[in-house]
Formats: structure tokens, C-alpha cells, sequence
């Protein structure tokens, strides 16, 4: 039996050659090739940017708190964040309101004279003059509805909105029907940084042709200093003159610029 048994062995040993290798003869355990797996935390890894998030936080702010939570040149940032994607714009934001002096005035500030900042795009740009047509597009409607000529406030934020932030003299005549509805508004003339012809007898005949029974006269101040000279005095009184006889009243002459607006019939001068 034991011879045997020996025989059996030995053919199964025959049979099976390698099973009694070592480990290390099969390799199991040597040394192999390291495989990449996550860094650990404290190296390689970027922080996050710290404006990661703020735009979001940005708008909800304006949605839950409104624009007057708002600084001007966060407000400024809405207006970037559309057309300047994936970078922080508060520096440029910032850089804005220093050069313009507010958001309006950077809102209102000339295509050419926002490229010179640094970081505007042509589609910022764009999107600052998109603003600045649907403000005044906006107080137009306002005045096109046709209010009281108690209600003046709305008249003088469409002038404003329309004229106050230009660079040259601009002249305008609102022409109002019976009821003090806008018939029309025009542009008169337009002229340099001081002067802007007027021609009352024009004016006035043109106040006729749409059968306008009164007009509010309109220019700017591009100094930002609305008070009236007495050349704006006597240029009212002139065109009143003319008008009185027709049956066209003169309502009021407006002067605005960047730092407010005056009436000449407010201040009694007319």
C-alpha cells in the first residue's frame, strides 16, 4: 500500500509541475508599477477663485433685495456679467464707476470712450448702449401715457434720461395737445459743448403743422450745471412772444444735466 501510495505521488507531482513554486518564483509580490491615484489634498490642488459663486449671489441679491441694495458698480457687474463670461469684472466694474463717476454716466458715456477702459469688449459695449436705449425708451413710454401736467416728475425723467448725459447742446420741443398728451417729441438743432441754435419763429411754426396747443422747450447743459443763462431766458421769452398770439402756450422751459435739472417756470423766470 505505501509503495503505492508513493507511485500515486509521484505521478500527480508528474502531472502538476510548478505547483510547489515559490511565490517569489511566480513573481507574487514583487515589486510592481505604481498606479496614479488622487493627490492627496494638500498638494496639487488649485483654490477656488473667490469670485467662484459670486454672481449668482449677485443676482439673487437683486432679486430678493431690489436694485437699491445694490452699489452702482455691482450694478455695473449685472451688465458685464452678460457679455464678459467665466472672469471676475468687479475690478472692471470698479474701473467704470472711477472713470464715468456713476452708473449713469458710464451707462451713457460714448462707444468709443468706454473701448478705452481696459477689459470693455465691443459685446460690452454693446450691452451698456442696450441699457441706456430701453432707459429712455422706458421714460418715453412713461410721457406717451398721456398724464396731468401736474404729474411733471415723469416729463422731467424722460428729459433727462433722454438729454442730461450728452456732450453737446442739444434743443428739443415736447408738443402736447388739449389735454396735455404728446403729440410729438423733436429735436429742434443740436450744437457744441455750449450753444445750440434756436429759431423761435420755427419753432412755432412747426407747433402749428401738428396743431399742438402748447409746448415744454428742452435743452441741455453738458457742464452737468443746469442753471439757466440769461441767453436761455431771453431765447424763452422770445419764442413766447410769438407764440402767445397764435394760441399756443408755452408750458415750461427744462434745462438738465448730470446734476439735475431746472425750470424756468419754477424759478419764476418766465
Amino acid at each position: 500500500m505505501s509503495a503505492g501510495g508513493d507511485g500515486q505521488e509521484a505521478r500527480r507531482r508528474r502531472r502538476r509541475p510548478g505547483a510547489h513554486l515559490s511565490e517569489a518564483a511566480l513573481g507574487i509580490g514583487a515589486s510592481l508599477p505604481a498606479v496614479a491615484g488622487p493627490a492627496p489634498a494638500e498638494t496639487g490642488r488649485e483654490e477656488p477663485k473667490h469670485y467662484h459663486g459670486h454672481r449668482e449671489r449677485l443676482r439673487a441679491r437683486l432679486r430678493e433685495a431690489g436694485p437699491a441694495a445694490l452699489a452702482d458698480y455691482e450694478l455695473i457687474e449685472l451688465i458685464l456679467f452678460r457679455a464678459i463670461p467665466r472672469i471676475d469684472v468687479k475690478p472692471l466694474a470698479k474701473a467704470l464707476i472711477e472713470r464715468f463717476g456713476s452708473f449713469a454716466d458710464a451707462i451713457a458715456a460714448e462707444a468709443p470712450r468706454l473701448a478705452e477702459i481696459k477689459g470693455m469688449t465691443a459685446g460690452a459695449v454693446t450691452e451698456f448702449k442696450i441699457v441706456e436705449a430701453a432707459a429712455q425708451r422706458f421714460a418715453k413710454g412713461a410721457v406717451k401715457k398721456r398724464l396731468p401736467m401736474g404729474s411733471w416728475s415723469e416729463v422731467v425723467d424722460y428729459c433727462r434720461a433722454a438729454m442730461a448725459f450728452e456732450n453737446r447742446e442739444i434743443f428739443r420741443v415736447l408738443f402736447l395737445d388739449k389735454k396735455n398728451g404728446l403729440i410729438a417729441d423733436e429735436v429742434q438743432g443740436s450744437g457744441t459743448v455750449d450753444h445750440t441754435p434756436v429759431y423761435p419763429r420755427e419753432v412755432i411754426r412747426r407747433a402749428l403743422e401738428l396743431s399742438a396747443a402748447a409746448i415744454v422747450l428742452v435743452h441741455n447743459h453738458p457742464s452737468g450745471d443746469p442753471s439757466p443763462s440769461n441767453q436761455d431766458v431771453k431765447m424763452t421769452q422770445e419764442i413766447m412772444a410769438i407764440a402767445k398770439p397764435l394760441g399756443v402756450a408755452v408750458h415750461d422751459h427744462i434745462i438738465v444735466g448730470r446734476h439735475g435739472h431746472a425750470s424756468l417756470k419754477g424759478l419764476r423766470l418766465i
